[in-house]
């Protein structure tokens, strides 16, 4: 992480735009629905695959990515939105396939969050191209297939090299956004992280060295697949492809395409198992005493989802004060629910993964480094002591970090999970991540705390401080707690 200055004047657009193509406006103005954030998270019934109209899809854009608020800094004005993103730069664009949507032709489009439309890329049903190009897909009729991509100069603007861990964490945000507004709507989906870069790429029109295909989301529908065979897809015209380009003079980064490059091809794993549990710390496993997270009857929420998911922002004006037991509880369920893990979606993804916390001021528990086991629901005490204040200096001494109540730790052992998962691994370690962290922004806001994502520390000080083995690494720091606003 070397110091530099940033070059305001080719700051790149966080609007994706195609000039000369017309955008197909959704009809009416989607009414968001009323649950609790902890009924969505929560196990729930399966799901059976409907009927969708073109209502339905605009209702799940708008819950997955949405602008939220509006200020103006330097005379230009900067819109937030719902989706947390590492500085605001927001890499990750999305893309979907429609197929039997009423009032919505067949064919490829990308969402333009700026006017929440869709601008269209592809015509027809192209379901049979894409099941030719993904792997661990089970539905052969999908209704919705969303795609997920990055585009590497926005985040490599400000973070350089290490900007590729903001668009795995910030594509993972997103995602979390898309499965649970799919839940909310009462949909049925599955999740696909193994794909052909190459094919998956050239289906939505990306330039490879600039925008990346990286998630993929089915949602299953009523029909019956069509005969037609898979067809190899002509190049989409210049107006797409330059479309990847969101700055005038960009910077290409050979070793962040490196790193993605490396992962390109699936690591082939003939065991009916892939799950991949890195395990507990050396040392320290047979030392933890495990207990059983008790859970809630009900949360102390005081916003309901779609409040929380428009308010959210990365608040950290922490004030050094104790949350209740009941609160970080309700933080620690939203951890350990199988939301992640539902029937429809194969849970090894969800175990390339470990989660740590750094708990200082929460009532009922002892300060310290704390594991938690996600599949048990189990968390147990490794080290005693004080460790905020140490986090924050490894932090970039970002001090008002050590004002949070707790820290959520997400880490790896690398080496297992390239050896398990081949480089692709880092992929789905990443952005399993991203998907737990804005699942915590969203819980710690329904409950009016504050939360913010760190992406940039030093990241052997931080193994070190943890006592992890040297083949682990630290990915992902979040900081909850109060904030000066009050509970």
């Amino acid at each position: 992480m070397e110091g530099h200055s940033l070059d305001w004047q080719n700051r790149p657009s966080v609007f994706k735009t195609y000039p000369g193509i017309k955008p197909v406006p959704f009809p009416k103005k989607p009414q968001p629905p009323k649950q609790v954030l902890s009924h969505l998270i929560a196990p729930s019934r399966p799901k059976s695959p409907r009927d969708l109209n073109i209502d339905d899809l605009s209702m799940i854009l708008l819950l997955t990515d949405t602008l939220t608020a509006k200020s103006s800094h330097g005379g230009e004005e900067f819109y937030y939105r719902s989706v947390a993103s590492a500085g605001a730069l927001y890499p990750t664009e999305i893309y979907v396939a429609a197929r039997t949507v009423d009032g919505l032709n067949d064919g490829l489009y990308h969402f333009d969050i700026s006017g929440h439309n869709l601008i269209p890329l592809r015509k027809g049903d192209l379901t049979a191209s894409i099941m030719m190009s993904t792997q661990g897909i089970e539905h052969p009729s999908p209704s919705l297939i969303f795609f997920l991509s990055a585009i590497y100069f926005r985040s490599a603007w400000k973070y350089r090299n290490r900007s590729y861990r903001y668009h795995l964490l910030d594509t993972g945000h997103l995602l979390e956004n898309l499965r649970l507004s799919l839940i909310s709507v009462d949909l049925p989906s599955a999740l696909s992280y193994d794909f052909d870069d190459t094919k998956i790429n050239h289906l939505l029109g990306l330039d490879k060295k600039k925008e990346v295909c990286l998630a993929i989301c089915w949602v299953p529908g009523t029909g019956v697949r069509g005969g037609k065979e898979p067809e190899e897809l002509p190049d989409l015209p210049p107006v797409v492809t330059s479309a990847s380009r969101v700055a005038s003079q960009e910077i290409d980064y050979p070793l962040i395409r490196g790193f993605h490059e490396a992962g390109e091809k699936i690591t082939v794993n003939t065991k009916k198992d892939r799950t991949y549990n890195p395990g507990i710390p050396p040392g320290k496993g047979d030392l933890i005493k495990w207990n059983k997270v008790s859970p809630l009857k009900n949360w102390p929420e005081t916003r309901n989802y779609t409040e929380s998911l428009f308010e959210r922002r990365s608040r950290r004006n922490f004030v050094r004060e104790i949350i209740p037991t009941n609160y970080a509880t309700a933080l620690l369920e939203s951890l350990f629910t199988p939301g992640l893990k539902d029937p429809m979606e194969a849970d090894w993804q969800v175990r390339t993964i470990l989660a740590g916390l750094l708990m200082e001021r929460c009532e009922g528990f002892q300060p310290g480094f704390y594991m938690a086991e996600l599949a048990s629901g189990s968390m147990g005490l490794v080290s005693p002591g004080h460790f905020v204040d140490k986090m924050a200096r490894i932090c970039l001494d970002q001090t008002w970090l050590a004002n949070a109540a707790l820290h959520v730790l997400f880490f790896t052992d690398l080496h297992t999970l390239e050896r398990s998962q081949g480089p692709r691994g880092y992929r789905y370690a990443m952005m399993t991540a991203g998907r737990l962290g804005e699942r915590l922004y969203l819980v710690a806001t329904a409950m009016g705390l504050g939360c913010c994502g760190i992406g940039a520390f030093y990241d052997r000080e931080g193994s070190e401080l943890l006592g992890l083995n040297w083949a682990s690494g630290l990915l992902y720091v979040l900081g909850i707690g109060p904030v000066k606003s009050g509970f």
